[in-house]
C-alpha cells in the first residue's frame, strides 16, 4: 500500500539522457546557467554543530596536536638525563654530591629496568610479534574482503540503475512518440473539421442562392 501511494519519481535518467551530446549548444547554456547560480555561503548553517575541540582536558596531548598541525619538528631527546655529571664546583658541596649520587642511582635503576625489558622481549617478543602480525594480516584480509564486497555491490547497484533507467527511458520515448502521433492526429482532425465547416458553409450559401432564384 505504501509503495502504491508513494510511487518513485524519476526526474533524471543520466544513463539514458544524451541531450547534451546531441545538442552541444544546450551544454553551453547549462554551463552559463550554472555560472549564474549564487555561490554557497562562506558561513556554516546555524544547525551545523561547532567543531569538536580535541584534548581539551589534556594539555600535553593538546600541545602535541598543535605541534603536528603547525608542522613543527619533534623536539630532540634530552640526553642529559642519561649522563652522570659531576659537581660543577671543585671540590663540590655536599648537596651537589648528593644530587649526583641520586642521579647515579636513578641511572642504575633505569639500566636495570632496560635490562629486564630486554630479557622479557627476548623471551616473549618473537611470539608476541608473530601473533600481532597474524592479527594484522587477518584484519587486513577482512578489510580487503569488505572493500571487494562493497565494490561488487556498487557495480550491481549501478548495473541495476542503468537497466532500470534504460527501461524507463525506452518507455518514455515510446510514450513521447505516441503523444506526438496523437497530437498530429488531433491537428489533422481539427484541420479536417475546419475544411468541412468551410464546405458546409459554402453549400449553405449555394442553397440560399438557389432558393432565391
Amino acid at each position: 500500500m505504501a509503495e502504491a501511494s508513494h510511487p518513485e519519481i524519476f526526474d533524471s535518467l543520466p544513463y539514458y539522457d544524451d541531450d547534451l551530446q546531441k545538442f552541444p549548444d544546450l551544454k553551453l547554456k547549462v554551463e552559463q546557467e550554472l555560472a549564474r547560480e549564487p555561490k554557497p555561503p562562506s558561513t556554516l548553517h546555524p544547525r551545523v554543530p561547532p567543531s569538536l575541540e580535541l584534548f581539551s582536558k589534556n594539555p600535553l596531548l593538546r600541545a602535541e596536536l598543535e605541534r603536528v598541525e603547525s608542522h613543527q619538528p619533534f623536539p630532540a631527546l634530552d640526553s642529559l638525563r642519561y649522563q652522570l655529571p659531576a659537581p660543577s664546583s671543585t671540590p663540590g658541596s655536599d648537596e651537589e654530591w648528593k644530587a649526583a649520587l641520586q642521579n647515579a642511582h636513578a641511572q642504575l635503576e633505569h639500566q636495570k629496568i632496560r635490562l629486564t625489558n630486554l630479557t622479557l622481549l627476548q623471551n616473549y617478543g618473537p611470539n608476541a610479534w608473530r601473533i600481532h602480525n597474524y592479527l594484522l594480516e587477518a584484519a587486513a584480509k577482512q578489510a580487503e574482503k569488505a572493500l571487494e564486497d562493497l565494490k561488487q555491490l556498487t557495480i550491481e547497484v549501478n548495473r541495476e540503475r542503468k537497466n532500470e533507467q534504460d527501461r524507463l527511458g525506452k518507455q518514455l520515448t515510446a510514450l513521447e512518440t505516441r503523444w506526438t502521433e496523437l497530437i498530429s492526429s488531433v491537428l489533422q482532425i481539427e484541420m479536417a473539421n475546419v475544411a468541412l465547416d468551410a464546405e458546409i458553409e459554402k453549400l449553405n450559401k449555394q442553397e440560399v442562392e438557389l432558393s432565391e432564384l
